[in-house]
């Protein structure tokens, strides 16, 4: 069972398991988004408001692949929302004699944490630990991909205006991973009895300010960086939410950039290089703004930027 496999990673993870041969079904929210697998993935409704409806879609599965979870608070989601739905589902999996769950986390999880999106994922890591299920915890920081938002509207912003502002000095660190890596990662732990966690980190570590002048550089847009105060940045954030209908960055995200939590001192898990994707995709990356707001208020289009 995956979830989200009309979406973003979980559509990498389907794919990954129908080619080894195994039999994938999917819970979503939008089981009238245009399915990449037809018949092959029988998608269900979540049901998390009728535990026992989502107790019966998950007998019979092995293995449940978890990708729920929310970017930020909105009107029609919130992260404390997508805790308690996770909760259930975790719960509903151990009902239905679920073997194991590998679930996708966050880097530097801490229920401490000031930023929900960070302890959220503590909490429910925490959840998960102490359910009395086999588990693979998978921590990625940036994920990357043909449906990617941040890679994509890093390039977009540098293609449409004539200056890129960081958020302070740009030194805070990313470790993007490549969306089918992190898809390989997750099958591959799903064939394992062993609990553990691992950081999913990709093979190149970049600060932030590299990042969007290696962005630059590889599509043929660069531009002058400026320094900017935070508060400043989500200030010019917000307005440019204004103009694409839409959030661009959050005060949370902000916070979590700049205080290096999108980086660890683990080994790569991953291989593909996010400059060797960025090279073969230089025409098409960041064309177009890619919509985080709109692909969850629209559960028909396809995820596709590129």
């Amino acid at each position: 069972m995956v979830t989200g496999a009309f979406g973003y990673t979980g559509k990498y993870v389907a794919h990954r398991l129908l080619d080894a041969g195994h039999d994938v079904r999917t819970l979503t929210n939008s089981r009238y988004r245009a399915n990449p697998f037809g018949s092959t993935v029988p998608a269900m409704p979540y049901h998390f408001d009728e535990p026992s409806k989502l107790v019966a879609s998950l007998r019979g599965a092995d293995v449940l692949y978890n990708t729920y979870w929310v970017r930020f608070n909105h009107a029609t989601f919130t992260h404390e929302s997508a805790v308690g739905n996770t909760l259930t589902l975790f719960e509903a999996a151990r009902e239905a004699g679920v073997r194991r769950v590998v679930h996708v986390s966050i880097t530097n999880p801490s229920e401490e944490s000031p930023l929900e999106y960070f302890s959220g994922k503590a909490r429910l890591e925490r959840a998960l630990i102490g359910s009395g299920l086999s588990y693979s915890i998978l921590r990625p920081a940036v994920v990357f991909g043909r449906e990617d938002i941040l890679i994509n509207n890093i390039a977009w912003i540098l293609r449409t205006f004539p200056i890129f502002g960081l958020f302070g000095d740009g030194s805070y660190r990313l470790q993007p991973i490549y969306v089918d890596d992190l898809a390989a990662l997750a099958v591959d732990e799903g064939n394992v009895s062993q609990s553990r966690i691992v950081d999913a980190i990709g093979p190149e570590t970049f600060t932030y300010r590299e990042l969007v002048t290696t962005i630059g550089r590889l599509i043929g847009s660069t531009r002058p960086i400026a320094p900017l105060p935070p508060w400043v940045g989500y200030a010019i954030g917000w307005l440019l939410g204004k103009f694409v209908r839409d959030v661009v960055i959050t005060r949370e995200e902000i916070e979590g950039l700049m205080a290096d939590l999108l980086c660890t001192d683990s080994p790569p898990t991953g291989t593909t290089k996010l400059t060797d994707w960025i090279a073969e995709h230089a025409d098409s990356l960041g064309v177009r703004y890619a919509g985080e707001v709109a692909r969850r208020l629209d559960r028909r289009t396809n995820y596709d930027c590129l």
